[in-house]
């Protein structure tokens, strides 16, 4: 018998390859959905329990009890075939939340004030509080690392909104065509988009090679990026749309097709910008919002696959990088502790802070504050990149996944007990 040449062994290595990504995407979809479910009957997002379904996947309970069959599944093959496709359903997913906001609630200059100064506070306070916890815990949790680095980061993940779990949390609850819904799904994407130039500025100066130039050039590439879109790509999307037969149970393939291309486009620009792909298929979406037959029609064709497989992918595959057995003695739990609550107290006081401040009642201040908290997997990007960076230890980075996950599980239930005590503009089915 003849040895396998390198064709044989170029397609087995493919088919190897191929099995154990079929057989991830088998146990996370079914995983996802089952505790998608699980979550919903609990009077929560199902967001969470995507979350939860990776973090229980992961080495915190799967690998603790059976690791060998940990090893095999998720461990056979390496992680990029896993890790683009769940980038590829993140930058869908802010496709479509950018498409399902009214952003016409910002004519209004009430609102634009509030989106700013929500935004810019939001940033800041948390980013104050994340600093000084830094600061306060360098010397027992990092001692021997770059303390000016790790505040830095710290910070920098208390100061970030999780723009696509908060997306999909207005979503389920039915406040994205609200007031209150807009302006907190505009002020976090400033909020991250700030959040994104700061990590940017942070990540250059752990690795000393900060450049204030460099800096001032991606600010200005973005706001060219912006401009661009909004003026020139906008109209020529609204021209190209209208030569198709668009209805609200009825998407062309051809569209479809030019649509995906454009998102993808956008999500290569804004990654060569440095500001992240993510955002490129936000800035896409927010160009159609005012399509509505696009919009239905997308969420009839497209929009159930994005959710039932792309997202699931990525909100699971990255829980699955969770281990919440780091902290193993007491003195860290109080650390963990004291983290979550000053990242809550920033986070909340300083939106409903900066709420009241632009005039909107108390009801209303409270939920941007409620809102506003998630910080979902976003902040798990952050933490991510300052742990491979070598300035979060892994104490610390457990202990900012905690605080990403708490937050987002109690948002949805905190969020509607609160607007059904106190009906404010969503509860009356306002969407003018």
């Amino acid at each position: 018998m003849e040895p396998a040449g390198p064709l044989q062994s170029s397609i087995h290595k493919t088919e190897f390859l191929l099995f154990f990504t079929l057989l991830q995407l088998s146990v996370i979809i079914l995983a996802a959905r089952l505790f998608g479910h699980l979550s919903v009957r609990a009077g929560n997002s199902r967001v969470v329990g995507e979350i939860l379904a990776g973090i229980l996947l992961g080495p915190s309970l799967f690998g603790l009890l059976w690791p060998e069959a940990f090893e095999v599944v998720f461990r056979s093959v390496p992680p990029e075939p896993m890790t683009i496709l769940s980038q590829v359903g993140l930058i869908l997913l802010l496709f479509q939340i950018g498409m399902e906001f009214d952003f016409a609630h910002l004519a209004e200059l009430r609102n634009r004030q509030a989106v700013v100064r929500i935004a810019l506070v939001g940033e800041l306070v948390p980013f104050v509080f994340g600093f000084a916890f830094g600061e306060l815990s360098a010397e027992h949790m990092f001692p021997q690392g770059n303390a000016l680095g790790y505040s830095l980061f710290c910070g920098t993940a208390f100061s970030i909104t999780a723009l696509p779990v908060l997306g999909r949390i207005m979503l389920e609850l039915g406040l994205h065509r609200t007031r209150i819904g807009t302006v907190a799904i505009s002020a976090a994407a400033i909020n991250d988009v700030v959040g994104w130039l700061l990590l940017a500025l942070v990540s250059a100066m752990a690795v000393a090679h900060f450049s204030a130039g460099l800096l001032a050039f991606r600010v200005a590439m973005l706001a060219t990026f912006i401009v661009v879109c909004w003026w020139l790509v906008r109209p020529l999307l609204a021209r190209l749309i209208q030569r198709f037969e668009v209805t609200k149970s009825n998407l062309p393939l051809d569209l479809l097709a030019l649509l995906l291309a454009a998102i993808f486009v956008a999500a290569m620009t804004t990654y060569t910008i440095g500001i992240f792909a993510i955002f490129g298929g936000f800035m896409m979406g927010v160009l159609v919002y005012d399509r509505r037959e696009l919009v239905s029609a997308w969420r009839d064709r497209a929009g159930s696959f994005v959710n039932v497989f792309f997202v699931p992918i990525f909100f699971t595959y990255t829980g699955l990088r969770t281990d919440i057995g780091a902290l193993d003695t007491w003195q860290m739990w109080g650390w963990a502790a004291l983290l979550v609550g000053l990242a809550t107290l920033g986070k909340f006081g300083g939106c409903y802070w900066a709420a009241r401040w632009a005039r909107m009642d108390t009801t209303e201040a409270c939920a941007i504050g409620i809102m506003m908290n998630t910080r979902g997997l976003m902040e798990l990007i952050v933490v991510n990149v300052g742990y491979d960076l070598g300035v979060i230890p892994r104490s610390a980075f457990t202990m900012l996944v905690m605080m990403a996950i708490l937050s987002t599980i109690f948002t949805t239930p905190i969020l509607a007990r609160w607007l059904k005590m106190r009906p404010v503009e969503q509860a009356q089915g306002d969407t003018a």
